[in-house]
């Protein structure tokens, strides 16, 4: 049975970390320190290993709940997606990151198939680059991430994840999360050098209130892991505590 996150905040160190002897190190340090929700296992490791190897390999460090980031599943064929999330069930993921960005089909296929997996879809569509979206330069719609989280809440989603350097999108996209789903759960990633803070991200998804802090290299780079992801989870305690 896939693990769920408990309580209403916490950290998610994103281990896409390219030493295997980091990856343990970093687990091992991080497991056990309060506000430590979960983890997020990204292509470092299951490139190496592959993905049940690497969840093998993940369960003898810890027993909190897994989000497999496959950077970024979701924009395939949507026939992909009953084998993708049949692998991922099989290696006893708990969630899976999805950008389902190949159109409406794409995102019934991929978030109907995780929840009947018993995986829990966790959806986005956007990722904290400035040219991403075609106002910067880039190649995708601006709101097209709104009209993939409109598609997958009609597909039973209730969990998401918002890049959280815009924090006038992330507080408008919270707010809809907020008016549609009951009890969502929201992950808020690219903090640090990608542009996101705790202070800003965490207020502007205050609609939602179960938040958790996808965190890469403030913790996987830190000297002392365990020090940096309580010293985050500190921030957020505080920011909540002030009405964030």
């Amino acid at each position: 049975m896939a693990k769920t996150f408990q309580g209403t905040m916490g950290i998610v160190p994103a281990l896409d970390i390219e030493s295997p002897e980091r990856f343990d190190l970093v687990v091992k340090a991080t497991s056990g320190v309060e506000g430590v929700a979960g983890y997020k296992l990204g292509l470092t490791s299951v490139l190496r290993y592959g993905l049940k190897e690497s969840m093998r390999r993940l369960r003898d460090l810890t027993d909190l709940p897994v989000l497999y980031d496959h950077q970024k599943a979701g924009p395939d064929m949507p026939d992909m997606a009953k084998k993708f999330t049949a692998l991922c069930a099989e290696a006893e993921v708990d969630g899976l990151i999805l950008f389902p960005v190949a159109g409406p089909t794409a995102v019934d296929g991929f978030v109907i198939e995780a929840l009947n997996a018993g995986i829990a879809p966790v959806v986005g569509g956007e990722i904290p680059v400035a040219d991403y979206g075609v106002s910067g330069g880039g190649y995708l719609i601006d709101d097209a991430l709104d009209r993939i989280l409109e598609r997958a809440v009609a597909d039973k989603a209730d969990h998401f994840v918002l890049p959280a350097r815009d924090v006038a999108k992330v507080a408008r996209w919270s707010n809809w999360i907020a008016a549609h789903v009951e009890a969502p759960v929201v992950f808020l990633t690219g903090f640090g050098s990608l542009g996101g803070t705790m202070e800003g991200a965490f207020a502007a998804a205050k609609a939602c209130p179960r938040r958790f802090a996808i965190v890469g290299r403030l913790i996987t780079e830190a000297a002392d892991p365990a020090a940096a992801a309580a010293k985050l989870y500190g921030e957020m305690q505080a920011l909540d505590g002030a009405g964030a």
